[in-house]
Parts: structure tokens; C-alpha cells; sequence
């Protein structure tokens, strides 16, 4: 196995965990940028999707993910398990994108 599994379930079919390292996470902090919230204020008016904030968000939660990856990895990980995001507010325009689970070794399964 030459990278990392990640997985939201607390299992990953023909392997089985042979140690369990610990949780591992990453975070991003992300604020708005007033050009992006100035589009965003007229796509409000008129509806639909708010591209700008969709693009930002899905880049905070590639960079959380990543950060997580790196400390599994320097842990000795080969994959992590029960992958969740949670975002929560900093402070007004600005929030956290976190990316946690548990890292552990597996093995093929026989």
C-alpha cells in the first residue's frame, strides 16, 4: 500500500486494523474577501447557488483533509478511519473547517 486509505466508516473491507495510533486532525481558518462577498450579495438578490463561498469552503475542506493526512502519516498511519468534517464561526466572516478521524495501521486481510 503506497498512500493513505481514508474512510468515513469505522472499517475498510479486506483489511483488518492491527493498531489503533489515535485521532488525528486538521483544521483551515477562512475568512470572507469583500470582492467575493460583494458577487455573493448580488447572486442573493436574484438566487441560486453562491459560487464564490461553494469554491471557498471546498478548499478549506481539501486543505483540513490534507493537514489531517499529514499527521496520520507522520504517526506511521496507512489509513484513517471515521473521517468527519464539522465547520463552526470564528467570528463574523470568518470559519474553521475541521477534518478528524482515526488514524490506524491496517493489513490486508488474508
Amino acid at each position: 500500500m503506497t498512500d493513505i486509505i481514508v474512510t468515513t466508516t469505522d472499517y475498510i473491507p479486506g483489511y483488518r486494523i492491527v493498531k489503533i495510533l489515535g485521532i488525528v486532525c486538521g483544521n483551515t481558518v477562512r475568512t470572507r474577501h469583500a470582492g467575493r462577498d460583494f458577487v455573493a450579495a448580488l447572486r442573493n438578490i436574484v438566487g441560486g447557488e453562491i459560487k464564490e463561498y461553494t469554491e471557498l469552503l471546498a478548499q478549506a475542506r481539501e486543505e483540513a483533509l490534507k493537514r489531517m493526512i499529514e499527521k496520520a502519516k507522520k504517526l506511521g498511519a496507512n489509513a484513517i478511519i471515521n473521517v468527519r468534517f464539522s465547520t463552526s464561526n470564528i467570528t463574523s466572516g470568518a470559519s474553521e473547517i475541521l477534518a478528524y478521524g482515526t488514524a490506524v495501521i491496517v493489513e490486508k486481510e488474508l
